[in-house]
């Protein structure tokens, strides 16, 4: 009961965050030298995120990392469907979400959330510099610290690692082989799929 409830639960979270974005995004037209406008797919990640609830309850998950999930679930949802509709990450949902781990850390002295956060971005963030927003997007690596803050720096780099090979593989064998890639639904899907382990271990 439990488990279905957290799915309920989680899967309302990733609607809301879908319907956010719509409205975030609207009347925002993609970039010209941004990814290309697409649709997000908003079943499968209502579908996904009820998963991660369901997951999280099995693995006896605490009322607080609860929280924290949903949190993150939020802006990997809001995330994902604003990459895919208009090719920006508002930070909104990335410095808001972010903002909230990092003073629930600082609150329980939780120093390596922290220090993750800032880990974790350094190649980002030194990729957005040298390609100056083009190869990869500030917005991008605001939600790659979050995924550090959540995961801990260790097993972020690990999904951060995965999704860029799936990010290249996918991009190399698509249509739009010369079109900047929408990093975020790389990131929110591998930082979703980590975060039962980097919350609950």
């Amino acid at each position: 009961m439990i488990a279905l409830l957290c799915a309920v639960f989680f899967g309302l979270i990733a609607y809301i965050a879908a319907t956010c974005s719509a409205f975030v995004c609207a009347g925002i037209p993609p970039a010209d030298d941004g990814p290309p406008a697409g649709r997000a797919p908003q079943l499968f990640l209502i579908a996904g995120a009820a998963v991660l609830g369901a997951v999280m309850a099995y693995l006896k998950a605490e009322p607080l990392q609860l929280g924290v999930a949903a949190i993150v679930t939020f802006a990997l949802v809001a995330c994902w469907c604003s990459d895919a509709v208009c090719g920006i990450v508002p930070d909104v949902f990335t410095l808001g979400p972010l903002a909230a781990l990092l003073f629930f850390a600082a609150a329980q002295r939780d120093w390596w959330a922290i220090v993750s956060a800032v880990l974790i971005i350094v190649p980002f963030a030194a990729a957005a510099i040298f390609s100056r927003g083009y190869g990869m997007g500030w917005g991008d690596v605001k939600l790659v610290a979050l995924s550090g803050a959540v995961l801990g720096a260790p097993l972020a780099a690990f999904a951060m690692a995965i999704a860029c090979a799936v990010a290249v593989i996918v991009h190399r064998f698509g249509r739009a082989r010369t079109a900047p890639i929408a990093f975020a639904p790389y990131i929110a899907l591998l930082t979703g799929i980590a975060l039962p382990l980097g919350l609950t271990h």
